[in-house]
């Protein structure tokens, strides 16, 4: 091999053992981007609002929003996504209280004013946490659990264990493996991945109707995850809505996200 092949082949080496050990490294901020607030940060909503403070088995502080409306017919699980806080994920989930349903949303450990310590199960266990809560004044027929993007795994989790009305999920994908390897197709994923998220498995025991909303030009988590999601759903009441032209974070513009909200949640 002459000498300047080698140098180009050590090179490219070079780098693409630099960037595998860039994702083993920063996996989680690449995953998790949260906007952190201070403990003292007010919030400021159109909608009528409690601020929700619980404090976890292991010490850990989750912070939520609680929207209400005079005479909820039911209440609305709302799994936020994966950028942000509740001063952004406040407005968008408490506008799905136009459809006289109470609204439940929580930050993630590390995001907004909440701690504790970050990994698969005790975000799950998170989850569970507050549907049980909600089941504390709603009947299961009443909750809707909604899940967007990274929410979408807890939704589903939440979802497959329990029996609520319906699961709505924006934007999701079958589990980070296949996320991962569609934005790095070329790196070993599998073999360091610290967070799979695996919707795949949870959604086989789905029962409840199912509805998934997913933009044919989303560039963050690829549209055919979401179908294949929806292929592997076990339950025979589900819908899937492609929206086309639709990005990651623009769906509720288009006009059939509106529709079949409409649809679904004015009823």
């Amino acid at each position: 091999m002459k000498q300047g092949v080698k140098k180009i082949v050590y090179g490219l080496l070079g780098i693409y053992i630099i960037a595998m050990m860039g994702l083993v490294m920063f996996q989680q901020k690449l995953i998790f981007r949260p906007e952190k607030l201070d403990a003292s940060y007010s919030f400021s909503f159109k909608q009528p609002f409690k601020e929700l403070n619980f404090k976890r088995e292991d010490g850990a502080l989750l912070n939520a929003l609680y929207f209400t409306v005079a005479d909820p017919k039911g209440a609305i699980l709302y799994f936020h996504g994966n950028k942000g806080s509740l001063k952004r994920w406040g407005v968008i989930a408490s506008s799905l209280t136009k459809y006289d349903y109470n609204v439940l949303v929580m930050d993630y450990r590390g995001y907004g004013k909440s701690t504790g310590t970050v990994s698969e199960l005790n975000l799950q266990n998170d989850a569970r946490f507050f549907y049980k809560e909600l089941l504390k004044q709603f009947h299961e027929a009443q909750i809707i659990v909604y899940g967007r993007s990274l929410g979408t795994h807890f939704a589903t989790l939440v979802a497959s264990e329990n029996k609520p009305k319906r699961l709505i999920l924006e934007s999701p994908f079958t589990n980070m493996m296949d996320v991962a390897q569609a934005r790095f197709p070329i790196l070993p994923v599998k073999y360091f991945l610290k967070f799979p998220f695996n919707s795949s498995q949870y959604i086989k025991d789905l029962s409840c109707p199912l509805i998934i909303f997913h933009g044919t030009n989303d560039k963050v988590v690829p549209y055919r995850l979401g179908q294949k999601l929806f292929e592997q759903a076990a339950c025979t009441d589900k819908t899937f809505i492609a929206v086309p032209d639709g990005a990651h974070n623009d769906l509720a513009s288009f006009k059939e996200y509106r529709v079949e909200m409409e649809r679904v949640l004015a009823r």
